[in-house]
């Protein structure tokens, strides 16, 4: 083997293996990452926590682009703060998780904006409904941590989520703002 032989091997495997490093499936730190839901009830605010969920993130920094992202959340581990109402929250008229037991975001997009900042755009089912979404994003670094954070503006009532008498927006408003936030690790 000659040296320009060997030296375009090592160069070519290197490029492999950092591309490999921009482009890896990273690891969702659990105990550091959570998703929220914000809405008002009777005009005031009221934020409640999904205490389980997973994600899976393929990150390219150098070509976001390319990148991808999917959640799956547990529709029963959505907490008010109190048993009764979270017990309420799970029946038929709100997100009836004995037939719908999880919600997801499968992106279909992931573009640059500015430094930091990503434009998302994907497919959220909740309760059996899909519904095409876009919101920004915001990436950074904290560490050796990949952090990515958003807030994605729904309508409940696009999705069913508050049916026969909890349709009227004077008691729960339709606007619910979904608040994430992510924190990878390689």
């Amino acid at each position: 083997m000659s040296l320009r032989t060997a030296l375009y091997s090592a160069i070519t495997a290197a490029g492999i293996v950092l591309c490999g490093i921009a482009f890896a499936a990273l690891k969702v730190d659990a105990a550091k990452s959570s998703v929220n839901a914000v809405f008002k009830q009777m005009n005031v605010p009221v934020e409640a926590k999904f205490k389980k969920f997973s994600a899976t993130v393929d990150f390219n920094s150098a070509k976001p682009e390319t990148s991808k992202a999917s959640v799956d959340i547990d529709i029963a581990s959505f907490d008010l703060g109190a048993p009764e109402y979270n017990d309420e929250v799970m029946k038929k008229e709100w997100f009836d998780a004995a037939h719908f037991p999880k919600a997801s975001f499968v992106s279909t997009s992931i573009k640059p904006l500015a430094a930091d900042k990503l434009d998302v755009a994907g497919k959220l089912t909740i309760k059996g409904k899909t519904i095409d979404v876009r919101f920004p994003l915001t990436h950074k670094k904290e560490g050796t941590n990949e952090v990515f954070e958003g807030a994605l503006p729904i309508k409940r009532l696009a999705f069913n989520i508050g049916e026969g008498e909890w349709k009227d927006t004077d008691t729960v408003a339709d606007e619910v703002v979904i608040k994430f936030r992510v924190v990878t690790t390689q």
